[in-house]
């Protein structure tokens, strides 16, 4: 999943043109409200596989591939939600649209990584 498919400025538009137009979780955004709207970057470090117990809250971001499904979260989701290694641990589960808990399965790959952010 975060493996790299174009050079970082190429891969940066391409986001957030997607992020702008095509997430069906929200409106597209409209022009007027281009002035409004701040950028942050996150660049991701490799994928490795991490043991539960092992994941730090607010350093790394988590990946879990399991029955077909991915989902990814970053670092600072975690840390700025307060959440504890466990609910980071299950609200990946939820992003990949697996049950809380899923992590817990041996036939599951937790993948771990850091990110580098950039802000406007």
């Amino acid at each position: 999943m975060p493996e790299p498919l174009y050079r970082l400025d190429q891969a940066v538009a391409r986001a957030a043109v997607a992020a702008a137009v095509y997430d069906r979780r929200f409106h597209p955004v409209a022009a007027s409200e281009l002035p409004g709207l701040r950028l942050h970057v996150s660049v991701l470090g490799d994928l490795r596989e991490v043991a539960p117990d092992a994941v730090e809250v607010g350093v790394h971001g988590l990946v879990i591939r399991c029955d077909g499904r991915r989902g990814l979260l970053l670092p600072q989701v975690a840390a700025e939600r307060a959440w504890d290694r466990r609910q980071f641990l299950d609200e990946t589960c939820r992003k990949a649209g697996l049950a809380p808990g899923t992590w817990r399965r041996p036939d599951c790959a937790l993948l771990a990584f850091t990110a580098t952010v950039f802000s406007d």
